[in-house]
């Protein structure tokens, strides 16, 4: 029991969570839809990137806790970048490979039907959205901190 008290009374994990909650809410006014949808707190993919803006307020506070210049910085840092670096890349090509899956369900349906499931197309994110993400973690970390 006292590790879990621990672990709600870590500063830096605390407010890198809600860093990374924050984008998940924000996500719901920003969908492509001009309306707000509910659902998109719970998906992956959209803007901004909750990924980013968690990973890059971890960083931040790690940052200002131990110094810019500390190993422990460093490494938070990089493990950020391959982070944010999947969610812009790996990711975003899934959503491109689902999107192009689904034109060839579509496709094939016209001459023969059969029962499918749509694959989710919004799995990654635009670098626009990683780096709004980005911002939004370091703005977080160093208005709370």
């Amino acid at each position: 029991m006292e590790a879990i008290s621990q672990i709600f009374s870590n500063k830096v994990f605390v407010i890198s969570v809600f860093a990374c909650f924050l984008a998940q809410f924000i996500k719901i006014f920003t969908g492509k839809d001009k309306f707000i949808q509910l659902s998109r707190i719970f998906t992956s993919g959209g803007m901004p990137s909750s990924h980013s803006s968690f990973v890059t307020s971890l960083s931040t506070l790690v940052g200002i806790e131990k110094g810019f210049s500390s190993i422990e910085f460093a490494i938070v840092a990089v493990f950020s970048l391959i982070i944010m670096y999947d969610a812009s890349g790996v990711r975003r090509a899934v959503g491109k490979q689902a999107t192009i899956l689904n034109q060839m369900v579509e496709d094939l349906q016209t001459k023969k039907y059969f029962e499918h499931k749509k694959l989710k197309e919004l799995v990654g994110h635009t670098p626009i959205e990683v780096l709004f993400g980005a911002i939004l973690g370091i703005l977080v970390a160093f208005w709370l901190s």
